[in-house]
């Protein structure tokens, strides 16, 4: 868990356009955006993207992502993947819950 983030440039990669269709990617700052580049990327993303996260922010502010943020788009799947990657059965993480996806417009099941 000790690799460094790399703070080259703050434009998201072109290759990433892919995850954010509703979004122009030269829109997005990777550092101010850095939330839902985590979400998408991490829930719905290749393993060279999720490379590039991990270059980019580094193992740390993914977990910290994880224990203190959390998104409601990240699948119980995706956060069994990562607790078992960081070690942290245990760890009390941020509980986003996936009901705020259905709460948008609360008359459709």
């Amino acid at each position: 868990m000790g690799q460094r983030p790399q703070h080259r440039t703050r434009r998201v990669p072109a290759t990433l356009a892919w995850l954010f269709p509703d979004l122009d990617t030269r829109d997005l700052d990777a550092d101010r955006d850095v939330r839902l580049i985590l979400a998408r990327v991490l829930e719905h993303g290749r393993m060279v993207d999720v490379r590039w996260c991990v270059r980019r922010y580094g193992l740390e502010r993914l977990h910290h992502f994880f224990r203190k943020e959390g998104d409601p788009t990240i699948s119980p799947r995706t956060i069994t993947l990562w607790r078992h990657v960081f070690k942290a059965r245990d760890e009390r993480w941020a509980t986003s819950r996936r009901s705020r996806l259905r709460s948008i417009a609360p008359w459709i099941d």
